[in-house]
């Protein structure tokens, strides 16, 4: 049996839901965007349901801690094509198996789920720590990026509670959104503008004070730094050069 639906979170919690009512042995879960017609296979398509969807969640956390809750929200994050299917057989295993059975990393749900949730939680800590944000012309400040996983809303909180006297937005060129703290509120938004543009630090959207900042720090940078001491494989190992282009010292 194949379910098919529509990719989301609730969509997928839905499709437990499903499960558990039909009870129809194996099943492969395929988001609809990627399903291709198997004539060998049953189809079934999952409408998805929020009350369907709330039921299933609200019976995970009274098994699992929150700590693993965050761990399937991660892994949900990390967008890999095999992580609904994991998710989905994690569900189904947490379900039918005492108290506990979340310890079992043995399971391959288990494991696979915790491991994903990992490498999520390092690119969010990564993007805490390497984000620059520039002030543009309107006195916001602005930076794009576009990580391997959708850590966007991992991030809501460390800077709404970092930067909470300050107007920011942060752009996820790769999959176009982001957010945007208004001083009181932060939400999510879509921009209808050039991709190339957003990657770009175009002077025209600046502060005019923007610049000079960033030379004085880069000037900061070069005269700190001691280049007889210069170790550039321990370098990239706290800074991997897929950052760099978030530093303003890199520019």
């Amino acid at each position: 049996m194949i379910y098919i639906f529509d990719g989301s979170l609730e969509g997928m919690l839905t499709s437990v839901f499903e499960w558990f009512e039909r009870k129809p042995g194996l099943t492969k879960l395929v988001a609809k965007e990627r399903y291709q017609p198997d004539a060998f296979s049953e189809s079934f398509e999952i409408l998805t349901d929020r009350t369907k969807a709330d039921r299933v969640w609200k019976g995970l956390t009274k098994r699992l801690d929150r700590d693993w809750m965050r761990k399937i929200y991660c892994a949900y994050l990390s967008e890999k094509h095999e992580v609904h299917q994991n998710i989905f057989d994690l569900c189904a295993y947490i379900f039918q198996n005492p108290a506990g059975a979340e310890k079992n990393y043995g399971n391959a749900q288990v494991l696979n789920i915790a491991q994903t949730a990992r490498k999520v939680e390092r690119e969010k800590h990564r993007m805490e720590a390497f984000i620059r944000f520039q002030k543009t012309a309107d006195h916001i400040f602005y930076c794009g990026i576009d990580p391997d996983f959708n850590v966007i809303p991992l991030l809501v909180n460390h800077f709404k509670n970092r930067y909470a006297d300050q107007q920011w937005m942060i752009y996820d060129i790769k999959r176009h959104y982001g957010i945007f703290y208004n001083l009181q509120t932060v939400d999510e938004i879509e921009m209808d503008i050039d991709v190339d543009l957003l990657k770009k630090s175009n002077q025209h959207m600046l502060d005019e004070q923007e610049v000079l900042y960033a030379d004085l720090w880069k000037n900061y940078f070069k005269s700190t730094n001691i280049a007889v001491r210069k170790n550039t494989k321990l370098h990239t190992q706290h800074v991997p050069k897929r950052y760099w282009k978030y530093l303003t010292e890199k520019l």
